[in-house]
C-alpha cells in the first residue's frame, strides 16, 4: 500500500506542476523576471502550495505516525544558519537561471525533454559532491 500511495502521491503531484505551469522553465523564468516581463501568475500557485504546506506541517505536528501507520519523522532542527541560507542561495541561483527545481526537472525528464536529464545529471552530480563532502569533513 506504501508504495501505491506514493506513487498516487507523486503522480498528483506531478499532474498539479504541469497543469500549473512550474514544469515551464520560461514560465518561470518569466515569474522571476521582476525587474521586466513580469509574469504573476504563479504567484497563486506558490501561495496555494505554502498554505497546503502550512496546514499539512500543522496537523502532522500533532501526530506520532502517518495516515499509513508509519513513523512521522518532521526536521528536528528549526534554526536558519548558514548552510540553509547558503543552500537557498544555490537553489534559487539555479532556478532563476534555468526555471527548474528537482520536481519539474523529473517530470520534464519524465516528458522527454533533453535539456531536463542534463539538469537531473547536474542535480545528481551536485548531490554526490555534497555527500562526498560530507564524509569527508567527518
Amino acid at each position: 500500500m506504501t508504495i501505491f500511495t506514493a506513487f498516487l502521491a507523486g503522480l498528483v503531484f506531478g499532474i498539479g506542476l504541469l497543469v500549473s505551469g512550474m514544469a515551464e522553465p520560461a514560465k518561470v523564468i518569466g515569474f522571476l523576471d521582476i525587474a521586466g516581463a513580469w509574469d504573476p501568475s504563479l504567484v497563486l500557485v506558490m501561495g496555494g502550495a505554502v498554505m497546503a504546506g502550512l496546514l499539512a506541517f500543522r496537523l502532522a505536528g500533532r501526530r506520532a505516525t502517518t495516515y499509513l501507520g508509519l513513523p512521522l519523522a518532521l526536521p528536528a532542527v528549526r534554526h536558519i544558519d548558514g548552510r540553509l541560507v547558503g543552500g537557498s542561495l544555490v537553489f534559487g541561483i539555479g532556478w532563476g537561471l534555468v526555471g527548474l527545481c528537482p520536481g519539474p526537472a523529473l517530470v520534464d525528464l519524465g516528458a522527454g525533454r533533453w535539456q531536463a536529464a542534463v539538469f537531473v545529471a547536474a542535480m545528481l552530480t551536485g548531490m554526490g559532491l555534497f555527500q562526498w563532502l560530507e564524509r569527508s569533513r567527518g
